[in-house]
């Protein structure tokens, strides 16, 4: 089994920063790419940020510039620095992971349980 445990949501101000973290555990042999997406309320879930093993990040343009991706591979966890935060941040969010378990050979995706973003004007 694989677990993902999300961490770091909260209530902040407007221009204020965040920052999430995602940590896999379990029978993993080979973490593919990690990555996180929100839903806000009424909203379709939206990729926000994605990094591969090779350290090749993709962003959505609403968060280019101010959110960072980033991965500890030695505790399987990745990261999510959010400054400069809007309201329109506020949204669930959760981290994604692509990764082989140990003695399966095709790729499976998991998500953690999401953490609350609220951001106040």
């Amino acid at each position: 089994q694989v677990q993902l445990v999300e961490s770091g949501g909260g209530l902040v101000q407007a221009g204020g920063s965040l920052r999430l973290s995602c940590a896999a555990s379990g029978s993993i042999s080979t973490i593919n790419a990690m990555g996180w997406y929100r839903q806000a309320p009424g909203k379709q879930r939206e990729l926000v940020a994605g990094i591969t093993g090779g350290d090749i990040t993709n962003y959505a343009d609403s968060v280019k510039g101010r959110f960072t991706i980033s991965t500890d591979n030695a505790k399987n966890t990745v990261y999510l620095q959010m400054n400069s935060l809007k309201p329109e941040d506020t949204a669930v969010y959760y981290c994604n992971v692509d990764l082989i378990r140990s003695g399966i050979k095709y790729p499976l995706r998991y998500w953690g349980q999401g953490t609350q973003v609220t951001v106040s004007s």
